[in-house]
C-alpha cells in the first residue's frame, strides 16, 4: 500500500485491515471503522424485539397446529 494512502488513512505497521466484498466493489477497513460502519447500519433497529415477535409467532403457529 502506497505511503501516503497509509498515512492519510493513520495506518501503523500492525494495523488490522477487513476486506469486504459488497456490491458496489471492495472496500478495506479497519477495525474502528468496521465497527462504526456495523454500529451506524444497526442504530433504530430492535433486533431483540424482532426476533421475540418471530419466536411468539412461531409458538403460536406450533400451538394451533
Amino acid at each position: 500500500m502506497p505511503a501516503d494512502v497509509r498515512e492519510r488513512g493513520g495506518l501503523v505497521e500492525g494495523t488490522t485491515l477487513i476486506l469486504l466484498d459488497t456490491p458496489a466493489g471492495l472496500v478495506l477497513l479497519t477495525r474502528e471503522q468496521l465497527r462504526a460502519r456495523v454500529r451506524s447500519e444497526l442504530q433504530g433497529l430492535d433486533l431483540v424485539g424482532e426476533l421475540l415477535a418471530e419466536r411468539r409467532a412461531a409458538a403460536e403457529q406450533e400451538d394451533a397446529a
